[in-house]
């Protein structure tokens, strides 16, 4: 529940970030998910509109989902094309890019893609 808890932080916070653009000029050290698994990242005071190619969802209710992370097939380096998350039932845990898909094929939420909240933020081994 904490880490739940702790990446629903984490979308408020990129959200929070990308749409205005900094974030009082100093980088946020948090943790996203990848593969059901928590991973840490870094998140620069800047967005990088529309030129996003690593798939990164913002789900609430559970937080940032990463598709692709280091030494996956795809991943560069953390430029996050940005995909909003709603849901269409009561929330659950979503921590994997294919539980989304699930969740999606299932009827259970509806993705959106937000070009205009793309960023850079690399995962940290």
């Amino acid at each position: 529940m904490r880490r739940i808890m702790a990446s629903s932080l984490l979308a408020s916070a990129l959200l929070a970030s990308v749409t205005g653009g900094t974030l009082a000029g100093q980088p946020v050290k948090t943790t996203i998910w990848l593969d059901g698994t928590p991973v840490r990242t870094i998140l620069p005071p800047a967005a990088s509109p529309q030129e996003g190619t690593d798939p990164f969802y913002m789900v609430p209710g559970t937080g940032g989902v990463a598709a692709v992370g280091p030494g996956s097939a795809g991943y560069h380096g953390g430029h996050w094309q940005v995909f909003l998350v709603s849901w269409n039932v009561a929330m659950y845990p979503l921590t994997s890019a294919e539980a989304i898909a699930t969740a999606e094929a299932a009827g259970d939420i509806t993705i959106t893609r937000a070009a205009d909240l793309d960023f850079l933020c690399p995962i940290q081994p």
